[in-house]
């Protein structure tokens, strides 16, 4: 019998072995054959070894462990989906509230398990729609709220406490938030039964998404105050849901997206704990939105790289004793910004692999994107197609039978760890600038990733980065049309008429008092908006009243631009 190997000499054997493989298989076999390309990269840049061996493995078999165990590298739950099924969020939302009701009892229908709301650009801004800038805007990429008993209408005949409802809303999230609680208590529902989230992620406004109404600093109390109000009310809802996603679509590579989102989970974190709050009282609902892009194996190590710097982040910078606060618990969206129009139907074959690099890395919520929205947002039949490609992953193909099937493998290994040390190189720049705000006042978040989406636009352009039916196996013949929503052209005029309406109907003199009170709270840094703000949208002030009133508090926000 062979004497049993130390992982020491087993490493050593194995590089040996390389060098002389590579030394004499590999050099006949490319002097013979060469190699497509001189060197292969992930689809974020960094480079690609030949193969991989048990070398690459980590040396701590701690560094992988187990699930459900810290540092949490193979997802965050022991059973994971043996037990529940990820939660299938479906986004939805146009014109009214009643309209995009419509669509949720359809999904609702379909099997899907969970509620996402896409709100309009005015919505978005903290505009009503019968501002002169909501013109021709008004429901058209989401519903459009702007009082109390728009959000009445969003969720009619729904049972809130028995499904979990994402609000996909950032400048203007905590008036949600606030309408969102409004309709509970209206309709006599205990609030700690009530489980979704809110984005109210502001922070990566100001670096990637653009849409925020006030300066950062205010905004960022505003996510205080939602934080501290949901801790002590709201046991089982995400008072925030902070998005590499977005920073993902303005251009970044998979290493900043989950860096930047670890560096403004950070400010955050800070935040609520300089204000007196413990970290073991609202960690626990902190919540997590990456894409899943085009490079599967990537991806998954994505995943798991950031689930294992979260645990470390929350137990040695912060102290969290609670293992439910070391735990990130993410929800992850198919790439929008890999769809075409050429060729659509190759819409759904992308969002299928995406989806799966999700479920392999372990998300708790999966949206997969419809087959049409590289033209609009999604009808009927692509949500449902959508919708089956999740349930056809989840019954069908046995891949959640086993909890992090990929682990263990030595390319995802290495990939994993070389993505965890990423983020800590990012976290020492970004403390070299002062910080996170600090670092999006002098732009660093903006170039870095400016930099990064046109060095990708350069390699599609060249070719190098191909896209099927863009600048690789392209039709000649145009495609068959395919089906489009189509919104309703009298959809914004009625609730601009119904905004008047409820303007016209409610007690005048609780909205006066209901503002006036709310003015004064925001001058007070240390008040929580959250309570002022429910009483103002149970008084039908509406989203633009509550956000032009604060605006004299707080002051308007220009960005410096980053080329």
């Amino acid at each position: 019998m062979k004497p049993e190997l130390t992982t020491e000499d087993l490493v050593k054997a194995v590089t040996a072995e390389l060098a002389d493989w590579e030394a004499n298989e590999l050099a006949a076999f490319t002097a013979r054959q060469p190699e497509s390309r001189e060197e292969y990269r992930t689809g974020s840049g960094a480079p690609v070894q030949r193969v991989y061996t048990p070398a690459d493995l980590p040396a701590d078999w701690d560094e992988i462990g187990l699930p459900g165990r810290y540092p949490y590298t193979r997802g965050p739950y022991p059973t994971m989906y043996r037990g529940r099924t990820w939660t299938m969020r479906q986004i939805a939302g146009f014109g009214q509230a009643e309209e995009t009701n419509g669509r949720f009892r359809y999904l609702i229908a379909q099997g899907q398990t969970g509620l996402s709301v896409d709100f309009d650009m005015p919505t978005l801004m903290g505009l009503d729609s019968d501002d002169e800038m909501s013109l021709g805007e008004v429901g058209r990429e989401g519903v459009a709220i702007d009082t109390l008993p728009d959000m009445d209408a969003l969720f009619d005949g729904i049972d809130l406490e028995r499904i979990s409802v994402s609000l996909t809303i950032n400048p203007s999230a905590w008036i949600l938030l606030a309408m969102y609680v409004a309709v509970a208590e209206q309709r006599g529902l205990d609030l700690n039964k009530l489980s979704g989230t809110i984005q109210n992620d502001i922070l990566k406004e100001y670096v990637a998404q653009k849409e925020w109404i006030f300066p950062i600093r205010p905004s960022m109390r505003i996510v205080r105050d939602t934080i501290t109000y949901c801790a002590g009310r709201m046991a089982r809802y995400n008072p925030v849901n902070i998005s590499g996603y977005h920073i993902s679509e303005a251009g970044a590579n998979a290493l900043q997206e989950i860096a930047f989102t670890m560096a403004i989970t950070r400010a955050y974190v800070d935040d609520v704990v300089a204000a007196g709050v413990d970290v073991d009282s609202f960690a626990p609902r902190l919540s997590f939105f990456f894409v899943s892009q085009a490079d599967l194996f990537e991806e998954v190590a994505k995943f798991r790289a950031v689930r294992r710097y979260y645990a470390k982040m929350m137990r040695h910078r912060y102290g969290a004793q609670n293992p439910q606060s070391m735990r990130l618990r993410f929800h992850a969206q198919t790439a929008a910004a890999t769809l075409t129009k050429p060729q659509p139907l190759n819409n759904i074959v992308r969002t299928a692999l995406q989806a799966l690099s999700a479920v392999l890395g372990g998300a708790q919520s999966l949206h997969t994107n419809g087959l049409d929205e590289a033209y609009t947002i999604p009808s009927e039949q692509a949500m449902k197609v959508a919708l089956r490609t999740q349930q056809i992953i989840a019954d069908e193909t046995n891949v959640p039978n086993v909890i992090d099937p990929l682990g263990g493998s030595y390319y995802v290994e290495k990939l994993t760890s070389e993505l965890e040390h990423g983020i800590e190189e990012y976290f020492e720049k970004i403390e070299e600038l002062g910080g996170v705000v600090a670092a999006i006042e002098q732009g660093f978040f903006q170039r870095e990733i400016s930099d990064t989406a046109y060095d990708f636009a350069r390699r599609k352009a060249s070719g190098d980065r191909p896209v099927i039916g863009v600048n690789k196996n392209v039709d000649t013949e145009p495609d068959a049309k395919i089906e489009t929503h189509q919104l309703d052209p009298e959809s914004e005029d009625r609730q601009i008429r119904r905004l008047k309406q409820i303007r016209a109907d409610r007690d005048p003199r609780r909205a006066e008092a209901a503002l006036t009170a709310l003015v004064e709270v925001a001058r007070d840094n240390d008040a929580n908006l959250m309570p002022a703000t429910i009483e103002a949208v149970k008084a039908h002030l509406s989203m633009g009243e509550i956000t032009g009133a604060l605006r004299h508090v707080f002051g308007t926000y220009t960005e410096t631009p980053v080329f």
